[in-house]
């Protein structure tokens, strides 16, 4: 027996339409220099609809990837509808990489044609002439006009105004019919070894992760909120909520380049977003600021946190729900599961403190993401919350494969090995220890990095902490501690060794400590371990011992 229900494919068209026709009356409001512009979704229609015949006029008539090289903002969205909608690939170039992995990811897509933000000109014509394939550049934003276009034509690329474009085209577009299976964007990992690498997301992925966001075991979005994305929009769809936004009719609040935490806090008071998303180092910078000026209120709009990309501190959750009314909500994912897997919350009967168990960890399985522990003998361990493996995860919106790269060893029997170790217990629950290659082996036993900087990062006196591996003649390896303190304070290592001592195994204890001004991080704004360990190796870091 087979169903008759109708066939509706899972597209971003579908999503296009769904949020023109049905939710005309919702925002996009980007930030600018001295306050803010906004369009309505209706009018966002017609201008994916110019942005897919000028795109058209370039050539674009079939599965070409079409780059952007932009911030957060309404003109990214207008690419993140047209460009699938019309049968290309999206494709979120990552303004932060290094130029020779930005140059390889480019020319490894075969990207055709690139549309870039005006504040990012002089940044893109500095690496222009080694992409490749690039023909067309388009120059998007309210200063597109003023930026320094002979920089880019330098190149022998052919640049056009993008609003000079639009302005040139009609407001409707034969769009085609497109397989729900057809690629509809790609995002390449960050490459923290060997070659960064593709991943390609389908129109029936896209969907459904977006319909996974909006669940309300997840964000619970609908058209009565507004959404900051201060997650960018060139890292994993900025985690479905874009879309999911377009889905329900919440209206999108688009930082653009204002990330720091007082332009961020000043945009967030002008704009009243009930919820937003980045990663922990972002609101840890919001909550310093917020703790220095007690006269800024964002408790009375701002109700969701969604937070993720690294280990979410319970001190840094507490801190902002107790001292600014702002609840957070961990999430975890990667690139390649789209990248919302699950996300946190206390099972029912749950109260008091108890709940941050749960608050702390990873969080429930969402549906359409299934997961395992896997052990080091590659057999499936107990899924009893004590069990102790590599976190494997496939489902609906996981990918099974990389872009024209083969890596079996990332892929077991169907299931994606995510690095990630930690366990699982009976209800979905995932609980991260570290990154396997973060994990710290001394004497035998593992040591839990994450759980270390969490333990420190609860110190009143701590900023950030990061905690490594080195090496060690008897015990192998045993933990570095790398803090950076509050403004003023003064803090020795013994004292911090001290306090965590009330929560850590005496034996994980870190020996070896080390104050520095900030923790590097990675493009997407996780914490740069591989650094720490290379300022080690190379004598770059003043080492103090426990006793000083």
């Amino acid at each position: 027996m087979r169903s008759t229900m109708q066939e509706f494919p899972l597209t971003i068209g579908a999503i296009r339409r769904h949020a023109a026709a049905v939710h005309p009356d919702g925002q996009v409001i980007t930030a600018t220099a001295d306050g803010s512009r906004s369009q309505t979704y209706g009018e966002l229609g017609l201008r994916a609809a110019r942005l897919a015949n000028g795109l058209r006029s370039l050539g674009i008539d079939g599965d070409q990837r079409v780059a952007t090289f932009q911030w957060n903002n309404a003109e990214h969205l207008e690419a993140y509808l047209a460009i699938p909608s019309m049968g290309a690939v999206l494709h979120t170039l990552n303004i932060r990489l290094f130029p020779e992995q930005l140059v390889y990811i480019a020319n490894h897509a075969e990207d055709r044609v690139v549309i870039v933000d005006d504040s990012l000109v002089p940044l893109l014509a500095k690496h222009l002439p080694q992409l490749e394939t690039i023909e067309h550049v388009l120059v998007a934003g309210p200063e597109a006009a003023s930026a320094d276009l002979d920089a880019l034509r330098s190149s022998g690329k052919e640049v056009h105004l993008y609003e000079e474009v639009l302005a040139d085209q009609p407001e409707t577009f034969e769009w085609p019919e497109i397989d729900e299976r057809d690629a509809s964007a790609m995002c390449y990992t960050s490459g923290t070894t060997g070659n960064p690498k593709g991943v390609v997301y389908s129109h029936r992925t896209s969907y459904l992760h977006s319909m996974g966001v909006a669940l309300g075991i997840c964000s619970g979005m609908t058209w009565h909120d507004r959404v900051l994305p201060i997650v960018p929009m060139f890292h994993a769809n900025a985690w479905g909520l874009p879309y999911a936004a377009l889905m329900t009719g919440a209206s999108l609040v688009m930082p653009d380049r204002w990330l720091q935490a007082e332009p961020l806090c000043r945009f967030m008071r002008e704009a009243r977003p009930t919820m937003s998303g980045a990663v922990p180092t972002v609101w840890s910078d919001v909550l310093n600021h917020l703790d220095q000026n007690p006269d800024i209120n964002l408790s009375d709009h701002l109700k969701l946190v969604l937070c993720g990309g690294s280990a979410v501190p319970v001190s840094l959750q507490q801190a902002l729900e107790d001292r600014h009314g702002i609840y957070v909500k961990q999430a975890w994912g990667m690139t390649e599961t789209s990248p919302v897997a699950s996300a946190a919350g206390a099972p029912l009967g749950v109260e008091g403190d108890d709940v941050w168990h749960y608050r702390g960890g990873q969080g429930r399985l969402l549906p359409g993401v299934e997961g395992r522990i896997v052990g080091d003998d590659g057999q499936e361990a107990a899924r009893d919350g004590e069990a102790v493996g590599e976190l494997e995860v496939r489902g609906a919106w996981v990918t099974g494969a990389y872009y024209k790269d083969d890596d079996a060893e990332k892929f077991r029997d169907g299931w994606l090995r995510t690095g990630d170790v930690g366990k699982l217990d009976p209800l979905g629950y995932i609980t991260l220890t570290d990154r396997s290659k973060d994990v710290i082996k001394s004497g035998g036993e593992w040591i839990s990095s994450v759980d270390l900087e969490n333990a420190l990062m609860a110190h009143p006196d701590v900023l950030e902490a990061a905690v490594v591996g080195i090496p060690d003649e008897k015990w192998q390896e045993r933990p570095l501690a790398s803090v950076v303190l509050r403004e003023g304070a003064t803090v020795k290592p013994a004292e911090l060794r001290d306090f965590l001592a009330d929560s850590v195994a005496k034996w994980q204890l870190p020996d070896a400590w080390t104050f520095i001004e900030s923790v590097p991080r990675t493009s997407v704004g996780k914490f740069d371990k591989k650094v720490i360990r290379k300022w080690y190796a190379d004598g770059d870091l003043e080492v103090r011992s426990a006793q000083d």
